[in-house]
């Protein structure tokens, strides 16, 4: 860069700005840089602005909300920190500052350094990516907690799901959450959870603490054994910016002992309320099913001649036929019996003829008997035939054999397919009831029913 100038050669204050940022930034690698921190303000964007001040001199700071996310703890005025940044210049009000890419409590720089190792190493080996994630259960039959007997957290986690749902079993798997041993304690309560598959969704969790006090949580003997559980693990350790290599392995974090319970339990009063939403809408839905039913009936009710009464108007004419048919045979009885008086008194007047008239007579009265016998057989032949006949017209009769009656939409009896319309809609009146069909004719046999 020339920095050679004359009287004429001005540049603006934007300018000069830019040329300092660009020198800090291309003459300065990113450093570590250690003190304490001071005027510290959290803005509602999320970004955290601060000075970092020693014994002589201070520098602005600021750590944006995505970098600021993923620190293991929560800043604090008057903190002893080692932050790694870029050193650069804020163009708009021309302040040095550094913009901070990571940071470490002082004195815990050799945690952070492994925690950030393993985390980089298990995130390479795909431990960390979503689609390894498994969905937790939304109504599991038992819930398994890996935590110490005497934490905080298992008594905050039990309150929550006996709130929540209390008719879910609680098995719970001990381990000591913090010191020497605590982390094979944690892997081989999950080990023993994922071999004994009595829950179907696993917590690991304990209370808030220092980066020191949550470490078990970050050994690589507790996140194998997360990722190789058989089991799904919800990972509630510490509190909401407490993060830790076990959040990062399980299938869901929660921020805190008590977020996790009530991520892997239904919460009872949301099911009493959704299954009364569900019942009031069964409720409406079968009452306009109803009462559309019973308008559909009432429509249908008004076109359809009740079989009872065909059967009643047939009963009736059968009747009139019977009283018909008795009075024709009276009439003949009468006759006969006029013609037998007759003859009786023909053959009075014929009394010598006696024997031979008495011959006569029986003769007439077997012809007589024969064709009141043949005439009654003929009657009776025919009363069956007008009973079968009008048996035979009754419509429920024939809809028992298996036919059907086509009626159009309005009512109207079809009795050639000419009459119907290709896709046109036709009622069919059964024996048992009236149904609905699509005509469908052979392609070009009928033009279509428009739509």
């Amino acid at each position: 860069m020339n920095f050679n100038s004359t009287a004429n050669d001005v540049i603006s204050v934007s300018s000069l700005n830019r040329m300092v940022r660009d020198l800090l930034e291309s003459g300065l690698p990113p450093l570590w840089i250690g003190g304490e921190i001071s005027n510290l303000t959290l803005a509602a964007s999320g970004h955290a602005y601060f000075s970092l001040k020693d014994g002589g001199a201070q520098i602005r700071c600021v750590m944006f909300r995505h970098k600021l996310s993923l620190l293991p703890f929560r800043l604090a005025e008057g903190m002893q920190v080692e932050l790694k940044g870029l050193v650069t210049l804020y163009e708009a009000r021309g302040d040095y500052q550094i913009n901070v890419d990571t940071m470490r409590s002082a004195g815990l720089g050799r945690l952070y350094e492994a925690f950030e190792k393993l985390k980089s190493r298990l995130s390479a080996e795909g431990l960390f990516d979503a689609a390894r994630k498994r969905p937790l259960p939304a109504h599991p039959a038992a819930i398994g907690i890996v935590t110490s007997p005497a934490a905080a957290a298992l008594r905050d986690v039990v309150t929550t799901l006996a709130r929540r749902m209390p008719d879910i079993p609680v098995i719970l798997y001990p381990a000591q959450v913090q010191g020497e041993s605590a982390a094979r304690q944690i892997a081989a309560a999950i080990e023993q959870a994922s071999a004994r598959q009595e829950v179907e969704v696993l917590i690991v969790c304990r209370g808030g603490g220092s980066i020191e006090d949550l470490w078990s949580f970050n050994e690589e003997i507790v996140a194998r054994a997360i990722a190789a559980c058989r089991i799904p693990v919800v990972s509630g350790v510490g509190h909401e910016t407490d993060f830790t290599i076990c959040d990062f392995v399980a299938d869901r974090r929660a921020p805190t002992p008590t977020a996790a319970a009530e991520l892997v339990s239904p919460s009872q009063e949301q099911l009493r309320l959704q299954l009364e939403q569900a019942k009031r809408g069964l409720e409406r839905a079968l009452g306009r099913l109803l009462v559309d039913k019973s308008q559909q009936l009432d429509y249908l009710s008004r076109r359809l001649n009740h079989p009872g009464e065909i059967l009643r108007r047939q009963v009736q004419s059968l009747q009139q036929a019977s009283v018909r048919l008795r009075r024709s045979l009276d009439g003949v009885f009468d006759r006969r019996r006029f013609g037998l008086q007759l003859a009786n008194s023909r053959l009075q007047r014929h009394q010598p003829q006696l024997l031979r008239q008495q011959h006569q007579l029986n003769q007439l009265q077997g012809s007589l008997q024969r064709g009141m016998q043949l005439l009654i057989s003929r009657r009776k032949q025919m009363l069956q035939q007008q009973a079968a006949t009008l048996e035979a017209m009754n419509p429920q009769a024939v809809l028992n054999r298996g036919y059907a009656i086509v009626q159009k939409q309005d009512g109207h009896a079809v009795k050639s397919p000419q009459e119907l319309l290709n896709r046109e809609r036709v009622l069919l009146r059964l024996a048992d009831g009236v149904t609905e069909a699509l005509v469908d004719h052979p392609t070009g046999a009928q033009p279509e029913l428009p739509f």
